[in-house]
């Protein structure tokens, strides 16, 4: 059935057909019935899949990453699709378009997307308000956070600082993204003077809550292993909940898709197939480097439920999908929680 639906979707732009899904989910989300029946046909989810991290009690190990749903528009109907968490964002302070059109590509011949869409999200306030009006909150919600674009790196600090206050009560936990290629010098944060700058600066602002929220930090697949040793060192002495490995790659090596469509395409981080192999290396790596010190979410290539298993085998406590959840629908993720059961 979903690949009937997926050749119509693909008939359209990439953006377009996203828009066209998110229409239709927005009338799910306001009606719990139809939760209801999409959570019948869809969750595989059984008590023995649960799993406690952080505080928090996961119905599975499958969770939705940031960047599909970025304004928190359909938390609760993507849910009842079997997921266990659902990550929202990555949102801003303020209010921003993203990059101009078009931003977003399909390569069907790599089971792969390349995106430049630029932090495009309504702002934190906007999303805080929508997730604080949900009726359902059993649904676990993370908040990916990032800078506004026209923010310099040196002003950075103070954006993420905001975003985390503006949408404190509405998350469950707190990523914060410097690892996205699409904003200009976003990467360089990732640098070990910035970085720990930055999550020792969220950390003291997390402790003077009420409740403090589990942060994580989500990095880059083009990481070094000098590289990867620094952010070892800093989530540690940030005493950092979490790390998620891996965000999309400049990486082009290895694709099918003609190298002239790949140019004509231009800039953007490419997610999918082609990054499986490498964002699980960069599990293992760090897996062995933090020793079960700090638990680590696994994205990246996920279509099948043992491209999952291998992500916990290398040292994954949960895993996201994004870019297979698009090629294979919905019926992906009661595969996979079955899968790694």
């Amino acid at each position: 059935m979903y690949k009937l639906i997926r050749f119509f979707l693909f008939l359209f732009s990439a953006e377009t057909a996203h828009r066209l899904v998110f229409s239709l989910l927005g009338i799910y989300e306001k009606l719990p019935f139809l939760q209801t029946l999409l959570h019948r046909r869809y969750s595989r989810t059984l008590p023995v899949d649960g799993v406690r991290l952080w505080g928090l009690d996961f119905p599975n190990r499958v969770g939705l990453a940031a960047g599909l749903d970025k304004d928190a528009k359909c938390v609760n109907v993507l849910g009842s699709l079997g997921f266990g968490f659902v990550e929202v964002g990555t949102l801003t302070p303020q209010p921003q378009p993203g990059n101009p059109r078009p931003r977003l590509f399909r390569l069907p011949m790599d089971n792969a997307l390349i995106n430049r869409m630029g932090f495009n999200n309504e702002g934190g306030e906007a999303a805080a308000k929508r997730l604080m009006r949900r009726k359902n909150r059993q649904v676990i919600v993370g908040v990916n956070i990032g800078k506004n674009k026209e923010t310099s790196n040196t002003e950075a600090v103070n954006d993420y600082l905001q975003a985390f206050e503006q949408l404190y009560d509405a998350g469950d936990y707190f990523v914060v993204n410097v690892s996205s290629p699409n904003t200009p010098g976003l990467r360089d944060l990732q640098g070990k003077e910035p970085l720990l700058k930055l999550l020792q600066a969220l950390q003291e602002k997390n402790y003077s809550m009420p409740v403090r929220k589990p942060l994580l930090l989500k990095i880059a697949p083009d990481l070094s292993e000098g590289d990867l040793d620094d952010i070892v060192d800093i989530c540690l002495e940030s005493t950092l909940d979490g790390i998620i490995a891996t965000n999309t790659t400049l990486s082009r090596s290895s694709l099918r898709t003609p190298a002239t469509k790949i140019e004509k395409i231009g800039n953007g981080g490419l997610s999918g197939k082609p990054l499986t192999d490498r964002s699980t290396a960069v599990i293992r790596y760090l897996s062995q480097k933090l020793n079960g010190q700090i638990p680590i979410i696994g994205v990246g290539g996920i279509f099948t439920a043992e491209d999952a298993r291998q992500k916990l085998e290398a040292g994954a406590s949960l895993v996201q999908v994004y870019t297979g959840f698009i090629y294979e629908g919905p019926g992906l993720i009661g595969r996979i929680v079955k899968g790694i059961r």
